[in-house]
Order: structure tokens, then sequence, then C-alpha cells
């Protein structure tokens, strides 16, 4: 069972290649599945499932068992596998080249800090965010020593060998910064973060570097 969802972008045009890894994905993980439950998945029409079920009938990537909507069932062929793959390569190659422009981007952000002093940092904020400022720390001079984070169920839990802990012991780390590595509610959090330090170490917003 493939776990990537390609569907899951704000940002990513829908090309006929992103379309046909969701819908190949989507019947690869689970043969029986409807066209309807197809749509909602790739988020596409109806008449848009129709028009590219039958196409990759046409490419023979696919096969239909069954007379009727509930005995059907679709099966990739050994084209159709292969296709699957070669597109889920060039999915991830393309991922991965967009998370590298990432780290660099803050990356250079966080220079901004070092020039100002800064030398050790804590993060705030556990998600995918963090893992890429951590990534893009590790690289440069700044060294993370702790991370933080409010929700109780990340708590204790291991952090590229940190430990997760929570902001009330924020009030006694010694580093230069705390960078918060979330990109929502970062005023709020901003002045939840300075209510724990006071005014004895810089908060960090990637935003307003």
């Amino acid at each position: 069972h493939i776990m990537i969802d390609p569907s899951n972008s704000e940002f990513f045009t829908p090309t006929i290649k992103f379309r046909r890894l969701s819908i190949l994905m989507a019947i690869h993980n689970s043969p029986e599945i409807s066209q309807k439950k197809i749509g909602q998945i790739t988020h596409l029409s109806s008449s848009m499932v129709n028009n590219y079920m039958k196409k990759l009938q046409e490419d023979r990537v696919m096969t239909i068992a069954g007379n009727t909507n509930r005995t059907q069932s679709y099966h990739l062929t050994p084209a159709g596998d292969n296709e699957l793959m070669s597109l889920l390569i060039d999915y991830s190659a393309e991922i991965i080249r967009l998370y590298g422009e990432a780290k660099r981007e803050i990356a250079k952000r966080l220079s901004k800090v070092h020039l100002k002093g800064v030398r050790t940092v804590a993060l705030f904020g556990v998600a995918e965010t963090a893992e890429v400022v951590h990534a893009a720390i590790k690289k440069g001079p700044l060294v993370v020593k702790a991370i933080f984070d409010s929700d109780k169920r990340k708590q204790g839990q291991p952090f590229n060998g940190l430990i997760i802990q929570p902001p009330e012991l924020l009030k006694g780390i010694d580093v230069d910064a705390v960078v918060i590595t979330s990109f929502g509610k970062q005023k709020e959090i901003h002045a939840f973060i300075r209510q724990l330090v006071g005014e004895r170490i810089d908060v960090v917003r990637l935003s307003d570097l």
C-alpha cells in the first residue's frame, strides 16, 4: 500500500502526469475502489475520472474486471505497474528538489541571525517545518540545543537527537535565541514565548528574516 498522497497539495498545478499518478496509485492501493471514490481522492470530477480511466485502458496500463458497478474492480497491467513506479520516482525527485530549495532559503534567512551574534538556538514547534529548519541549521554555524512544543503528545518524544520539551522549560533555557519553526499563529506563539523568556534572549520568526 503506497502511502504518498500526491493530491494533498495547495500549490502544485495538477498536470496530466500528476493526475495519472493519483489515479494509478488509488487503483494500486484499492482495486475495488469506485470511480466516485477515485474522484474524491484525486479531486477530479466524475467525467474527468471516466475520461482518464478510458485513456488508461487504451494505453493498456489498466484492465477492468466485473460487469456491474458493484462487481467491478480495476487492475494495473505490468505496463501500469511500470508507469506507476516511473511517475513515483519523478514525483519524489521533484519533492526532494523543492525540499532542497526550501532548506537553502531557510539557511540563507538564518545566516542573518548568525550575523547578529546568535550562536545557539532552541526551536519551538515540532512539524515538517522544524525538520527543514533543523536540516538547514546543521549545514551552518548555528547550534540547536533544544526543541519545544506545546502539544503534550509530542513532549518526551525524540527529534533528531533531541527530546521534545514542554514550553515551561524555556524559562531556564540557556540559548541566544528561540526560532519559531511553525508558520501558523506566529504572532501568538511569539507573544507566548516572550512571556516565558522575557527580554533576555531573541525570539525569531522566519517570516521576519
